[in-house]
């Protein structure tokens, strides 16, 4: 049950994120989910364990505030990509 969450929230992560970056119309459900679960363990990881910030320790989580954690790391995650020429 766990692996269907993952899955549906990190889709739900990933499109947003896609949608607030402007990249929706190139990426396809996959990317989207594999961007929404990486880009919430890069919140996680840059905003709750380096840079201490209190609620970001909770990227990722099934609630509003680790949604808005989730979905700036994959935004964070798309500006990355899109630098290294592999995302349009």
């Amino acid at each position: 049950m766990d692996w269907i969450v993952l899955l549906l929230l990190g889709g739900f992560i990933g499109w947003l994120a896609s949608v607030f970056m402007n990249t929706d119309a190139s990426q396809g459900l996959v990317l989207n989910i594999m961007i929404g679960i990486a880009g919430a363990a890069l919140g996680r990881w840059l905003f709750g364990d380096v840079l201490n910030i209190g609620g970001a320790v909770a990227a990722g989580s099934f609630s509003v505030v680790g949604i808005f954690w989730g979905v700036l790391g994959a935004a964070l995650l798309i500006v990355v990509l899109r630098g290294l020429r592999l995302l349009r």
